[in-house]
């Protein structure tokens, strides 16, 4: 924003659930299904003063292809009326090298995306990023040695399955990515089963954690189910997620694609003003200028004399309507007149712009344009310095003021 205009603004982001209870349908395998992850999650939200609708349809070892083939599958996404479709991938399948994945992983992915999208066109999908298993996967190991630590699985589970958001348009809950500060903060918390793969109720809750912070937006640590964890393990548990996921939540994409609403705008000259939306998502807009309306994406507007006018921008698509505030205060000479804290004010009338610099006695005084080329430059006069901008072009100039103790402000000025 231009120093030239004061301003306040206000940015509402509308979220797909807010003053609503979100409908979550889970499709995944044994890694949703082990303690019930979806009632955990219910459970959480309760104690934290949320709650959510939730299906799910999770089979063990079931693969997103075999997913996109299974009937029930189908018709549950084709109820339609989601928020959120949650796909888990089978455990080793998105580490395995890219080829494969490309071939097995993603092609059902944008089948499943496709129809969530058909019949929930205002939902979103997204993905359970799940974890490397505790020691590595020693059954591949020997053919794909990238997956022969836990590092290695857990690294390429992340990047496939923040390939696969991307690639789609959607949100992560990166539960493995909760896990692993988890291991790496609190070795103690076992998150496994015997088998080294499966979650422990320990990581089941902290899967519940990150798709509370990932679904709600808000913080896990507000929330007071612990199941039957201790509640210091709980605690550490849900400080977690906040740190991974709440705290980061655009890093998941979570709010990327949110419509909403945005502007700048600049002063032309007189009581003219240009405006610049930088919503984003919108299909159409409205602006409310006091005086008068306009629909135009971005427009230039003319105020009808020196005052106070509140700019409101409306922007919608066919979910949702966001909207954005911003107080001008629109001066009679049409720039800023008032320096603030600095000794130095601006003016401009017939023909001149008059500093004046209280205080600084001695120094130059310059004008430049928006190139930051010095079109006048004159010595400071005591208390007030006058240049003459009858041969200049008219538009918006910078006046710098150096004085001899090398303070250097910068103000600007329009010229009419």
């Amino acid at each position: 924003m231009r120093k030239t205009l004061w301003g306040s603004l206000l940015l509402l982001i509308p979220l797909a659930s807010a003053g609503q209870m979100p409908r979550v349908l889970f499709i995944g395998n044994s890694y949703t299904a082990t303690n019930n992850l979806p009632q955990l999650l219910f459970d959480l939200a309760i104690s934290a003063g949320d709650s959510l609708y939730f299906d799910s349809y999770i089979p063990g070892g079931a693969t997103l292809s075999a997913h996109s083939l299974n009937t029930t599958t189908n018709t549950k996404i084709m109820q339609g009326n989601w928020d959120y479709l949650v796909l888990q991938e089978q455990s080793q399948l998105p580490s395995f090298p890219l080829p494969q994945v490309l071939a097995q992983v993603f092609p059902a992915v944008r089948y499943l995306d496709s129809l969530h999208t058909v019949h929930s066109p205002c939902g979103e999908t997204m993905f359970y990023m799940t974890w490397g298993r505790k020691n590595g996967d020693a059954g591949v190991c020997p053919n794909w040695p990238p997956v022969c630590t836990y590092h290695g699985m857990d690294s390429l589970l992340r990047l496939r399955y923040r390939m696969l958001a991307d690639s789609n348009h959607a949100v992560l809950s990166p539960v493995g990515s909760v896990w692993r500060y988890i291991r790496t903060h609190h070795p103690s918390i076992e998150l496994y089963q015997l088998d080294e793969s499966h979650p422990s109720l320990a990581g089941s809750y902290a899967a519940a954690c990150s798709f509370y912070a990932a679904l709600f937006r808000k913080n896990p640590a507000q929330a007071s189910f612990n199941s039957s964890l201790p509640a210091s393990v709980a605690a550490d548990i849900r400080a977690a997620a906040k740190a991974v996921v709440y705290d980061s939540l655009l890093f998941w994409n979570i709010g990327k694609y949110d419509l909403t609403s945005a502007f700048s705008y600049a002063h032309t000259s007189g009581f003219t003003y240009q405006f610049t939306n930088q919503s984003q998502h919108a299909t159409g807009q409205s602006w409310d200028f006091g005086p008068s309306a306009d629909t135009s994406l971005s427009p230039v507007y003319t105020f009808p004399g020196a005052g106070t006018y509140t700019v409101t921008l409306s922007t919608y698509n066919a979910c949702d309507t966001a909207f954005s505030q911003q107080t001008i205060n629109v001066a009679a000479s049409g720039f800023d007149d008032a320096a603030t804290g600095s000794g130095i004010s601006v003016f401009s009338a017939g023909g001149t712009i008059v500093i004046l610099h209280h205080g600084i006695t001695r120094g130059t005084v310059s004008l430049q344009d928006v190139t930051g080329k010095a079109v006048v430059e004159a010595p400071l006069q005591p208390g007030r310095t006058t240049i003459q901008t009858s041969g200049l072009v008219a538009g918006i100039y910078l006046v710098r003021v150096q004085a001899v103790n090398t303070r250097i402000v910068r103000k600007l000025a329009i010229h009419p």
